[in-house]
């Protein structure tokens, strides 16, 4: 009995663990950042840039925009669902910045995520922004639609879609299209010129098309 006791003790113990490992996935790069800040707390009211890989590989960003107080927090392969149940505490909260500009959805429908749930999942977000943040402004930069996930373009329509409606009702929210600018003008379809190898992530020149969309904003 007591033996048995003590394996299922161990099983629990196993399955907590597993579980803490589970749901909260990236903690390395959350662990990076709070290093970063115990070394130089970005000040307040900052221009705070949240999201996945596209924000997280942007790593001229802060040149781009040299005279701004740029923040970039982008974490790999993260889900709008993440950023709304894991990150905001860790990754947007503490910075209080007077500017969030937010790329993410695009990993939420390759994961075979609708675009109506993105959209809902915005909203969650935005509602919990307009909460501890209500001074702040919001920028969501469109999902982009990328060469190696045509599959998905409808969808991602249909989350930029919805939530460009939603953000029109609202006063301190913005919607930025930066998805028509990688496009190429006779195909409609994105320029692969603009991308990296894996025809996923853009390269130096897309970021260029995104700099010139953003650079009213973030003035």
């Amino acid at each position: 009995m007591k033996l048995k006791l003590i394996i299922l003790f161990i099983l629990g113990t196993a399955a907590i663990s597993a579980k803490a490992q589970t749901g909260f996935p990236f903690d390395n790069e959350i662990r990076d950042f709070k290093k970063q800040d115990s070394i130089s707390m970005p000040p307040k009211n900052g221009i705070l840039f949240i999201g996945s890989s596209s924000i997280r590989k942007w790593t001229d960003l802060e040149q781009r925009f040299s005279d701004k107080p740029i923040i970039r927090r982008g974490v790999g392969g993260s889900t709008l669902e993440q950023l709304v149940d894991y990150y905001t505490s860790y990754i947007l909260l503490p910075y209080k910045p007077k500017k969030v500009f937010i790329y993410a959805g695009e990993n939420d429908i390759a994961a075979g995520k609708s675009g109506v749930f993105v959209a809902q999942e915005f909203t969650k977000l935005w509602a919990m922004l307009e909460q501890k943040l209500p001074k702040a402004e919001i920028y969501f930069m469109s999902v982009k639609p990328s060469p190696s996930r045509a599959k998905y373009d409808d969808q991602v329509r249909a989350a930029n879609r919805l939530i460009k409606i939603f953000l029109l009702s609202r006063g301190n929210g913005h919607f930025i299209d930066v998805s028509t600018t990688i496009l190429d003008p006779v195909t409609s379809k994105p320029d692969p010129g603009l991308f990296e190898k894996d025809m996923l992530h853009l390269n130096s020149r897309g970021y260029d098309r995104w700099q010139a969309v953003l650079q009213p904003y973030v003035n």
